[in-house]
C-alpha cells in the first residue's frame, strides 16, 4: 500500500512520508481484515465437514462409526503433514513439487535399513528425516540462491528424487515382515482409543501454526509473500527464509516418509506418486493463498481433512474412484477463483482505508508531516519536513538517526517485523 509523498522544503527535495503512527494504524486495519478473512475460510471448511458427514451419514449410518473415524484420521495424517510443510513454501510465493517423491525416497530407505541392516527404530526414524532434510536444502539452495523459480526447480527434482528411489530399489520391495513390529505400531496402534499417526502430526501441526505465529521468522514468510521486494527493503533476509521454509518442508516430507512405512508396512519405488496434486489442493482449499502472503497451517490441515473425508465418503456412497480426483481438481479451481475474488476485495477495502486516510497538502508543500494528533511537524533548519516522534511533537529531520531497512518506528517494532505481520493477514 503506497503512502503520499510530503513535499520538502522551497528547494524541492522530498521530505518524510505520512506519520508511521497513522501509517502503524492503516497495518493494523489491513492485518485485521486479512486475518477476518482467514477465519472465514477456517470455518467455512469445519462447516464443510459437518455437512458431508451428516449428508453422507443419512445413506449410511456406519460413516459416523469409530472406525470410519479412525481411518480418515489415519488418511489425513501424512497428507496433512505435507501440507503443513508445503504451506510453508506456498506463503512465500513459491511451490514444492518434489514432496511426494521426498515421501518415497525415505519411505523406501526407511524400510531398507530395516530389512537390510536391522537398524534400530530410533536411527531409521532420524535417517528418513534427515534425507527429507537433504532434499530440502538442494531445493532451497537452487531457489534461494541461485534464484531459479521454485516451479521449474521442484518439477525437476520431483523426478531427480524419483529416480534416485528407483535407483535404490531395482525393482525390489521391502515388505511388513521386514520392519520391526513396533515400527508397525506407530501406524497401527491407539493411544487411549486414538491412533498414534495422527498424534504425530497433530503436534507437528501445533508446533508449525506456533512458529508462524509466534516467531518473528515465521511471521517474515508472510511478508514475504506479500511483496518479496518490500521485504527485502523492510530489512527481512528474503534468501535465508526461503532456503528454511524449503529446507523446513523436505524435513517434513522426510518424516511422512518414515510413517508411510510405518502405516502401510509395504514400501517400493513408487510410494506416493502422485500425491502433490493431493497436497498443493489440500493447501489452497485450506485457504492458502496459492498467489502468497496469506493462509495458515491449520487451514491447509483442515483441507487435507475434506480432501480424505470426501474419498471415504465417495467410497461408502459407491461412488467410481476417478470421480474423487475430478472432485479434488474441481476443489482446486474453486478454491483458486475464491482466492482472488477475496484478494481483490481485500484490496479495495484497503484503498477505500488509505483514500480516507490521506493527508491534504497545503499548496506551497512547506508544511511538516503530520503527527498523531493532526499537527504538522517543525521543518528542520535545512527546510526539510521533521518525521513526528511518538507523542505527536515536531521530531528530528528525517534520516538524523535513521537505521536503514531494520529502522525502529515510533511504535516501537522494527520496521522488517511491521511489514511481517501485516503480511501476515492478522494470524498473530
Amino acid at each position: 500500500m503506497s503512502a503520499p509523498i510530503v513535499a520538502g522544503g522551497p528547494g524541492g527535495t522530498g521530505g518524510a512520508g505520512p506519520g508511521l503512527p497513522a501509517v502503524a494504524e492503516k497495518q493494523r486495519s489491513a492485518a485485521a481484515l486479512l486475518g477476518r478473512l482467514a477465519r472465514a475460510r477456517e470455518l467455512g471448511l469445519v462447516v464443510a465437514l459437518f455437512l458431508l458427514f451428516g449428508v453422507t451419514a443419512i445413506v449410511n449410518p456406519r460413516f459416523i462409526g469409530v472406525q470410519s473415524f479412525k481411518d480418515i484420521l489415519l488418511n489425513t495424517a501424512i497428507v496433512g503433514l505435507l501440507a503443513v510443510g508445503q504451506t510453508l513454501v506456498v506463503v512465500t510465493r513459491n511451490i514444492d513439487l518434489s514432496v511426494g517423491s521426498v515421501l518415497g525416497l525415505s519411505a523406501f530407505v526407511t524400510g531398507l535399513l530395516f530389512a537390510d541392516h536391522q537398524v534400530p527404530i530410533v536411527v531409521a526414524f532420524l535417517v528418513g528425516t534427515l534425507i527429507g532434510a537433504v532434499c530440502g536444502v538442494i531445493n532451497g539452495v537452487l531457489v534461494a540462491v541461485c534464484r531459479i523459480p521454485a516451479l521449474v526447480v521442484t518439477l525437476g527434482t520431483m523426478y531427480v528424487f524419483r529416480g534416485a528411489d528407483y535407483w535404490l530399489a531395482e525393482g525390489r520391495q521391502v515388505n511388513a515382515a521386514d520392519m520391526p513390529s513396533a515400527f508397525l505400531k506407530i501406524g497401527s496402534g491407539s493411544v487411549l482409543g486414538i491412533p498414534i499417526l495422527p498424534l504425530i502430526a497433530l503436534v507437528l501441526l501445533a508446533l508449525a501454526a506456533w512458529g508462524m505465529r509466534n516467531l518473528r521468522s515465521g511471521r517474515e514468510l508472510y511478508a514475504i509473500g506479500s511483496n518479496p521486494d518490500a521485504a527485502r527493503l523492510a530489512g527481512i533476509p528474503v534468501g535465508r527464509r526461503l532456503f528454511v521454509a524449503f529446507v523446513l518442508t523436505g524435513t517434513l516430507s522426510g518424516i511422512a516418509g518414515v510413517l508411510w512405512a510405518a502405516r502401510y508396512g509395504t514400501v517400493d519405488a513408487t510410494a506416493a506418486t502422485g500425491f502433490e496434486l493431493n497436497v498443493v489442493a489440500a493447501v489452497v482449499v485450506g485457504g492458502v493463498a496459492i498467489f502468497g502472503g496469506s493462509g495458515t497451517v491449520v487451514g491447509a490441515a483442515l483441507g487435507a481433512l475434506l480432501l480424505s473425508t470426501i474419498g471415504s465418503a465417495l467410497v461408502v456412497l459407491k461412488v467410481e474412484a476417478l470421480w474423487e480426483r475430478a472432485i479434488d481438481g474441481a476443489l482446486l479451481l474453486l478454491a483458486i477463483t475464491l482466492d482472488r475474488v477475496l484478494a481483490l476485495r481485500a484490496e479495495r477495502a484497503l484503498r477505500a482505508s488509505a483514500s480516507r486516510g490521506a493527508t491534504t497538502l497545503p499548496a506551497d508543500g512547506a508544511t511538516g508531516t503530520p503527527t498523531r494528533d493532526g499537527a504538522a511537524a517543525a521543518p528542520s533548519s535545512d527546510g526539510a519536513a521533521a518525521a513526528p516522534s511518538p507523542d505527536g511533537a515536531g521530531g528530528a529531520p528525517p534520516g538524523a538517526g535513521a537505521k536503514g531497512p531494520g529502522a525502529t518506528p515510533a511504535d516501537g517494532a522494527p520496521a522488517g517485523e511491521a511489514a511481517a505481520d501485516v503480511a501476515q493477514g492478522g494470524t498473530r
